[in-house]
C-alpha cells in the first residue's frame, strides 16, 4: 500500500484523538488534526493529504459538509475522503457518498471496519469473476431522480443474485450501508423490494448476463 499521509477534521476531539492513534497504529502520518472546517481546509492545501478523515457532526447544514467535500476534492483531486458521523440516515449517507466520499463509517461501527475502509480505499484488491464493471449511468423511468455511481453499482448486483452480505463484502461497507442504499434505489425507482428492482434492472439493461457466482466470485489478492 502507498505511504498514506492524512488529515483528521472531526468536531468531536476525542473521537479525532482516537482516530489519531488508531491512524498511527496503521503506520499513517497524521500531518493535521483539527476541529475547525476552516483549519481543516488549510491543512489539505499545505499539506496537500492523500486521506482526509471527516467527522461531520456538528456541522448546522447538510450543505456545509459538502461544501467543505467539494474544497478538499477540489485542493488535492486524489485525496481519498472518509466521512465518519453518528447518523445513519440514508438521505445523508447517499448524499455524501455521490458529493466524493470513498466511505461512510458509523461511529457505532466497529474500528477494524474503518480500518479496512482506508485500506480499501488505497487497495485495488476485490475482484469479481467474470471481469464485472461499474454500469453506465442510468435514469430511471420511474420517477425524476437518477441514481447515483454506487446506487447502479449495487442495483447491478442486486440483479445478479448478490447477497446483501456479498455486496457488503465486494463493496468494503457494512450491510447495514447496503440497506441504506437499496432504501434509496427502491425509492427512486418507485418499486417495494429487491425483487421488483431486480426485474427493473434487467428490464433497463444493466444486466447484461447471467448471475455470477455469488461467493466464489469474490477474491482478495
Amino acid at each position: 500500500m502507498e505511504e498514506i499521509e492524512a488529515v483528521i477534521i472531526d468536531r468531536q476531539p476525542l473521537s479525532a484523538d482516537a482516530l489519531a492513534r488508531l491512524l498511527e497504529r496503521m503506520d499513517v502520518n497524521v500531518r493535521g488534526l483539527t476541529s475547525s472546517s476552516r483549519e481543516g481546509r488549510a491543512m489539505v492545501e499545505n499539506y496537500r493529504p492523500n486521506l482526509v478523515i471527516v467527522g461531520v457532526d456538528g456541522f448546522e447544514t447538510e450543505a456545509d459538509v459538502c461544501q467543505l467535500l467539494h474544497e478538499c476534492r477540489d485542493a488535492v483531486p486524489g485525496a481519498k475522503i472518509i466521512v465518519l458521523s453518528s447518523s445513519s440516515e440514508p438521505h445523508l449517507v447517499s448524499t455524501l457518498l455521490a458529493e466524493g466520499a470513498a466511505a461512510y463509517c458509523a461511529r457505532t461501527a466497529d474500528i477494524t471496519d474503518l480500518e479496512v475502509a482506508i485500506r480499501q480505499s488505497f487497495e485495488s484488491s476485490i475482484f469479481l469473476a467474470g471481469g464485472w464493471s461499474p454500469p453506465p449511468p442510468v435514469a430511471p423511468t420511474g420517477g425524476s431522480d437518477v441514481l447515483t455511481r454506487r446506487e447502479r453499482e449495487i442495483l447491478q448486483l442486486l440483479a445478479e443474485g448478490y447477497s446483501n452480505a456479498q455486496l457488503a463484502r465486494m463493496l468494503w461497507v457494512t450491510q447495514q450501508t447496503v440497506k441504506f442504499h437499496l432504501s434509496n434505489i427502491y425509492r427512486k425507482l418507485k418499486v417495494a423490494n429487491r425483487t421488483e428492482a431486480s426485474r427493473w434492472a434487467q428490464r433497463n439493461g444493466l444486466v447484461s448476463s447471467a448471475p455470477q457466482e455469488a461467493v466464489d466470485g469474490v477474491h482478495a489478492a
